[in-house]
């Protein structure tokens, strides 16, 4: 009876142990409208209405929406506003919402 030989083994082995695994880094998101505005309340100058319509290319009713329902009531941030030469001027206080 012939014996055959041993095949040769591959060099190119498929055992997953041997294999490093290749981790994808994804770009981490953009941040939300929401959080542009907070970060933009948050300034020691605060924002006026136009300026956060600006920033989030929402109409006045929306950025007012977001102001009193999101930010206020849902979010508990106390954001203040006053009249600067004619211009209402929103902020969020210091150290508020913690």
């Amino acid at each position: 009876m012939k014996r055959t030989p041993p095949r040769a083994q591959s060099t190119k082995t498929r055992n997953p142990k041997n294999r490093s695994p290749q981790r994808r880094t994804q770009p981490a998101p953009p941040p939300s409208k929401q959080t542009q505005l907070i970060v933009l309340l948050a300034s020691a100058t605060g924002a006026t209405l136009a300026q956060m319509m600006a920033l989030t290319g929402w109409q006045p009713h929306t950025v007012r929406g977001m102001l009193s329902g999101s930010l206020r009531q849902r979010l508990g941030l106390d954001v203040q506003s006053r009249i600067e030469d004619g211009t209402r001027v929103y902020r969020i206080a210091p150290g508020a919402g913690q």
